[in-house]
This record gives C-alpha cells, sequence and structure tokens, in this order.
C-alpha cells in the first residue's frame, strides 16, 4: 500500500492551495485519511480527517472554516481544499490512513510530505 501527496507549493497570503492523496496497492478497505504538518522543531499535528465510510470530517480549530478535507470513493483519494492561507501555514503536510490491506491487519501508513509555503 502507498500513499502518494501531491499539490503544494509557493502562495501569498490570502491565497489557496489544494492538496491530493492518493492510495494505491492491495487494499481491501480504507478506515480513514488525514493530512499533517509539520515545521521545524514542532511536533507533526493532525489537522483535518475524514472517516471513510460516513464521511465524517473533523479539523483543528486553526483552520476550521478555511480547510475542507473530502474523499473520492472511487479513487482512493483525499483532498484537503486550503483557503485563506497564512504565513502560519507554512509547514510540511503530510497524509495518512489507516487502511486495511487484502493480506494482514489494520494498519497505519504515511505518504511523503508535501511543502506549503505561504509567503508575499
Amino acid at each position: 500500500v502507498q500513499l502518494q501527496a501531491s499539490g503544494g507549493g509557493l502562495v501569498q497570503p490570502g491565497g489557496t492551495l489544494r492538496l491530493s492523496c492518493a492510495a494505491s496497492g492491495s487494499i481491501r478497505s480504507i478506515k480513514s485519511v488525514g493530512w499533517s504538518r509539520q515545521t521545524p522543531g514542532k511536533q507533526r499535528e493532525l489537522v483535518a480527517q475524514i472517516t471513510w465510510n460516513d464521511g465524517k470530517t473533523t479539523y483543528i480549530d486553526d483552520v476550521k472554516g478555511r480547510f475542507t478535507i473530502s474523499r473520492d470513493n472511487a479513487k482512493n483519494s483525499v483532498d484537503l481544499q486550503m483557503n485563506s492561507l497564512k504565513p502560519d501555514d507554512t509547514a510540511v503536510y503530510y497524509c495518512s490512513a489507516i487502511i486495511l490491506p487484502t493480506k494482514g491487519a489494520l494498519q497505519g501508513y504515511w505518504g511523503q510530505g508535501t511543502q506549503v509555503t505561504v509567503s508575499s
């Protein structure tokens, strides 16, 4: 099982970016997918999460109303739409997922990070 993240970049304050995370491989089912971010010297924090079966979403307070996480069941992918970006949103963003593979037990997976820089 692999997670492929994409969509980072440089944007001005107030701008928008859309991150995507695609899961591939021997997947039986997906339980949840999340986006986390990390800056140097700080712990990685989960900013948004979506459960696969019912689409329930959760966000940290800092991104509520600005970020939207959504899923595409057919493509096994999740997007994070980020609006009204602030310089404090600058970080490396990682997608993660709890997945049941076709063989083995339920486990967590991480994608590679994608840099988001908000700067004028």
